[in-house]
């Protein structure tokens, strides 16, 4: 298990383990994940080739005993404080991308958030806002 991750890997860890806890990573989970990492600014300069491997890496760890809780652990100890409201954002995208949030999706959301160290109302309007991009007509 890897013992500490670079900013940009935490982000993917988080939205990596989102669409795994529900023991059912959707192709439109992973077709967001690839979406992010390829146009969003918080990854210039990352190699999109690492990212299959990331995601297996992850998974590996998610599976162990107490392994969600030790990829919280990861993430909340490499995401700079200045990126905590983004790798919840990515994590809310992610489960938002099938337009059907989980109980264990929302679970994982609210350890995400403790870990973080974000309030509820911060969390509140990413949540909203993601609620509004995929609101369909």
């Amino acid at each position: 298990m890897p013992t500490s991750l670079s900013p940009q890997d935490a982000l993917i860890y988080a939205m990596v383990t989102m669409s795994a806890v529900d023991r059912n990573m959707k192709d439109v989970e992973l077709a967001r994940i690839g979406d992010l990492v390829s146009r969003m600014p918080v990854f210039e300069g990352f190699d999109d080739n690492k990212l299959v491997q990331l995601a297996q890496e992850c998974g590996e760890v998610v599976s162990r005993e107490d392994g969600l809780s030790d990829v919280l652990e990861l993430i909340s100890s490499s995401v700079p404080e200045r990126l905590t409201e983004t790798a919840y954002a990515f994590a809310v995208e992610i489960a938002a991308a099938d337009r059907s949030v989980k109980v264990e999706e929302l679970r994982f959301l609210d350890l995400l958030r403790d870990n973080l160290k974000l309030d509820k109302l911060t969390t509140a309007a990413i949540e909203r806002g993601a609620r509004a991009r995929h609101t369909t007509a």
